[in-house]
This record gives structure tokens, C-alpha cells and sequence, in this order.
């Protein structure tokens, strides 16, 4: 699958068995996924965390900078193949450890024997849904890696992101629905919403990674977007180009916008009563948003990366959990923050 080192380094082999449950694992990977999954309901939170995990695997194998495109569609058919039942290899772990001894992303794929262990004892009814959804949207990322990096349309990313995040937005309504009857009930005008909300999040992503996307030879930004505004892919980072740059970033952030007045038409539709899950919700798409609110206009997602701080995570986190079961207040957070910061951020 890839050219062997003759041995791995020191910090791959620490992190190799280092993480004793999946929740630890989730921990490391994704702290802002962590701190909405870990609230959920026992059950429900258990399933999500597995199946985060399982996709982050799958995310490795596709994002790995250390991975060549013929040996990431072989990693991930492999993967692929054990989410069918198929043994892993006997050295899995330490394979992994050697192509992504400096990735932190890596450390849900070395554990992937203990995450597969974890989920095979799953109840069934729930298991399987995961499985297909999971598999799904890793063969829609070999797929994705055969036709190579480029978009040329807002078609062309939106299906991209239907395959690594849409799918997710399927696979969460199936483990909500599972666990709570009252959702149950609202199950068919969550399915209609569900992949909008994952092509939020995605989409945010996208955003966010422009530069770091760029620099490992993928363009999610499409072709049309650029030629629009008049500029090729390698102009959207020189500093003379900044007033067309931008203008391609807006249209990111709008494009985002939009998948988000879905995601949080989604998060409304779980009932109030279900206020841990509506919550576990709302928090991910209420980050999106600030993020929306704090890249548009603001060069710095070209150069480096726009982020929202911890403050103003813990300022989300501490008002929804008091007004968050209001429908109309989410109406109006959403929308404060989605148009905060956009006072135009210098080059």
C-alpha cells in the first residue's frame, strides 16, 4: 500500500496504543465533535462516536499528505473491505503509524481494530445503517480520488460533498430516529433536511481550508466561482488579486449560509423535549455559522486559516444550552451570528 520505512518514529509508536477507549479517541481527533456527541443520550452517543471514528479512518486514508492517489484508493478499498467484515491486516496499526507518523489525523486509523471491535458489538439494528452509510461514503471518496482533484461546478462540489458529509447527515437522522421515538415521528422531514446539513458543515470546511486544501494539490473551490471573478486557482493567493479573492470567498461563505438555514431548520425539527439531541445539533452548526460570520471578507482564510476562538465557543455553548430550545431564538442567533465580524479584514 505504500513504501515501508525501516521503522516508525518515536511519536507514531507512543500514540499506538495510547487511547484505551473510543471516547478517548474522539477526544484526540475532533474536541469540538466530542464536546457535542459525549452530551447525547448513552446510547445514541455511543453509536455517533463509533461512527465518527469509522469516518475518520475513511478521511485519513483520503486526506493523508504522505499518500500518493494509488495508494490512498488501496488503503481506502482495504477499509472499505473490513467495514464488510473482512479481517485487517495483522500489522494494520503499525502501516499506519509509518505513512502518518506526523499527522495527528492518523491516530483514529492506527486504533481501527479496537474501533471495528467496539462497533461489531453494536445492537444490530443500528450497526448495519452505519455500516452502509459509512462504506458508502468511502467508496464515494475513492470515486472521488480516481477523477482527481478538481471541481469545475457547484454541482460538481456539491456531489463531492454529499459523498463525505451528506451521507453523515443520513446516517445521524438514522442513529437519532433509532434512539428516540419522539424523533421517530419526525423522521421522513428530518431525511428531507439531512443532507443539506452535511453539506453545511462540509462547506464550512471548504472554507476553512482553503490554503491547507490548495497546498496538497486539491481545489474545492469551483472552476466557475474562479472564473467569475475573473482569476485562476494559484491568484486567489497573491496579494494583487485580493478584491477578486475575496469575492470568491463570499461566495464560500454565502454558498455556506445557505446549507445553514437548512442545518438549523433540522436541529428545530428534533422536539424540544429531545433537548439533549436538539442541542448536539445546534452546537456544530452554530460553530459553522460564527465561522461563516468571522471568513467572509476576511483575507485570512486565503493565508492562513479564520478560526473562531474558544471564547466564542464557550459563549455558544452557554447560550443555547439556556435559550437553545426556543426555535425563534435560534432564528435570531443564527443570523447575529452569521453576520457578525463582516467589517472587512485587511490583507
Amino acid at each position: 500500500m505504500s513504501d515501508r520505512p525501516t521503522s516508525i518514529t518515536a511519536a507514531a509508536s507512543e500514540r499506538l496504543g495510547r487511547y484505551p477507549s473510543s471516547w478517548d479517541l474522539l477526544a484526540e481527533t475532533s474536541r469540538t465533535f466530542y464536546l457535542s456527541i459525549r452530551k447525547l443520550p448513552n446510547n445514541v452517543g455511543r453509536v455517533l462516536c463509533l461512527a465518527y471514528l469509522l469516518l475518520r479512518v475513511s478521511d485519513f486514508f483520503e486526506d493523508s499528505a504522505a499518500l500518493m492517489p494509488q495508494a490512498k484508493l488501496a488503503w481506502l478499498r482495504s477499509w472499505s473491505a473490513a467495514l464488510g467484515g473482512a479481517p485487517l491486516d495483522s500489522d494494520w496499526g503499525n502501516r499506519v503509524a509509518e505513512i502518518g507518523a506526523q499527522e495527528v489525523d492518523a491516530v483514529a486509523a492506527e486504533n481501527a481494530e479496537m474501533i471495528l471491535s467496539e462497533f461489531e458489538a453494536l445492537d444490530p439494528a443500528i450497526r448495519e445503517p452505519v455500516r452502509r452509510h459509512v462504506r458508502d461514503s468511502t467508496e464515494g471518496m475513492i470515486r472521488w480520488i480516481k477523477r482527481g482533484p478538481q471541481v469545475e461546478t457547484e454541482a460538481d462540489l456539491d456531489n463531492y460533498m454529499h459523498e463525505v458529509a451528506g451521507r453523515v447527515g443520513y446516517l445521524s437522522t438514522e442513529v437519532f430516529t433509532w434512539g428516540s421515538p419522539a424523533i421517530a415521528k419526525r423522521k421522513n422531514d428530518l431525511m428531507r433536511l439531512a443532507r443539506e446539513a452535511g453539506l453545511a458543515l462540509q462547506t464550512v470546511n471548504v472554507l476553512r481550508g482553503i490554503r491547507k486544501d490548495y497546498q496538497r494539490g486539491w481545489m474545492y473551490i469551483p472552476d466557475e466561482f474562479l472564473n467569475d471573478a475573473g482569476i485562476r486557482s494559484e491568484q486567489l493567493f497573491d496579494p494583487a488579486y485580493h478584491r477578486q479573492a475575496l469575492q470568491v470567498v463570499n461566495r464560500i461563505a454565502n454558498k455556506a449560509e445557505r446549507h445553514l438555514q437548512s442545518a438549523i431548520a433540522y436541529a428545530q425539527t428534533i422536539p424540544r423535549s429531545e433537548h439533549r439531541i436538539r442541542r448536539a445539533c445546534v452546537w456544530p452548526f452554530l460553530f459553522a455559522a460564527a465561522t461563516v460570520g468571522v471568513s467572509r471578507n476576511n483575507a485570512e482564510v486565503l493565508y492562513s486559516e479564520a478560526k473562531i476562538t474558544r471564547r466564542q465557543i464557550r459563549r455558544i455553548v452557554l447560550v443555547t444550552s439556556a435559550f437553545g430550545w426556543s426555535n425563534r431564538f435560534l432564528d435570531w442567533y443564527f443570523t447575529r451570528l452569521v453576520l457578525d465580524n463582516q467589517c472587512g479584514h485587511a490583507p
